[in-house]
């Protein structure tokens, strides 16, 4: 689990909502419920949102009302703040879905505390929407995290990922709490040891439907599945470089959409030679990254370098 980061008093915590980045993604195929079978590797990353909860000691909400709605009761414990999380409709806010997501486990599973805090969820928002890394789920799954603590559910790693597959594709691995192989809906999480590793990302100001991606008729939906020992084995081929089979398939379906993403790409792929490592994109974008070599690392002035001719925001970050 990722752990508190700090406290700010004993009422209040804050917690990092860390980014993800993928080293590879692959679709393996369809499955019979619309989605996509998935294979990635995910790399947590020290670099994210902060959510900050805050517990209102005299806002306590009984919950022994037999005709009790998780939808309601998130209605009544919640109260969220910053200019994120305010939606046309907040029952569309991830954080307000992982709540009541959590308290309808409990309500299903009758284990309810007999009344529950009123807890304030304010937002701090870093990571751009629509990038790639996560941000939204990670959000999603750090209330999760959070509110089960909070209220002592006492639900276990595997309950909350259950809970959090049912939010998004991507929330359960930052559940989870650290890099893995995932397959499946990214939900079949198995644990990889890698590497510390620095990364130089660029976050374009450009995003793509992720509908019209997989809808989109140039998309490769077949890769061959590899199997969970052969990635493990095979972990040169996707860690600092980027060696066939192993891609993102998603890159050559935004590059060829979004002339930032493409830009920004091209910019990393110049340093390649420098910084021992294959430039590429991460999710179904627009980030884009660069793994750095450890040689590269202290040469701070080369560093500083690159980021100032990024043609878009650029981030020096490692692994959590």
């Amino acid at each position: 689990m990722i752990k508190n980061i700090a406290e700010a008093s004993d009422s209040t915590i804050t917690r990092l909502s860390p980014a993800k980045i993928n080293l590879f993604l692959h679709i393996t195929g369809k499955r019979a419920d619309g989605y996509h079978n998935l294979q990635t590797v995910f790399r947590l990353l020290d670099w994210g949102d902060y959510l900050h909860f805050s517990i209102v000691d005299d806002a306590a909400i009984p919950t022994t009302d037999n005709r009790l709605d998780a939808t309601k009761l998130c209605h009544q414990l919640l109260v969220l703040a910053g200019a994120e999380t305010i939606t046309a409709d907040i029952e569309d806010n991830l954080i307000f879905k992982a709540a009541r997501a959590l308290l309808a486990s409990a309500i299903q599973s009758n284990t309810l505390p007999e009344q529950l805090a009123q807890v304030h969820i304010a937002l701090d928002k870093h990571l751009p929407m629509g990038a790639g890394l996560g941000g939204g789920s990670s959000n999603a799954a750090t209330t999760l995290l959070a509110l089960n603590e909070i209220w002592q559910l006492k639900l276990t790693q595997d309950e909350l990922i259950k809970i959090a597959a049912t939010i998004g594709a991507d929330v359960p691995i930052f559940i989870f709490g650290q890099d893995a192989i995932a397959m499946g809906i990214g939900e079949e999480l198995t644990t990889m040891d890698l590497p510390e590793q620095q990364y130089l990302i660029l976050t374009p100001d450009a995003h793509v439907n992720t509908t019209q991606l997989f809808a989109h008729p140039k998309l490769q939906r077949d890769i061959a599945a590899l199997s969970i020992k052969t990635i493990k084995n095979q972990s040169n081929d996707y860690v600092q470089y980027l060696n066939t089979p192993y891609q993102n398939v998603f890159t050559p379906v935004v590059t060829s959409l979004a002339p930032a993403v493409a830009e920004a790409l091209d910019y990393l792929k110049g340093l390649e030679a420098q910084a021992l490592g294959t430039a590429r994109m991460t999710g179904s974008g627009s980030t884009v990254f660069l793994p750095l070599d450890a040689s590269v690392i202290s040469d701070k002035a080369r560093l500083a370098k690159w980021i100032r001719k990024a043609p878009c925001p650029a981030y020096l970050v490692r692994n959590l």
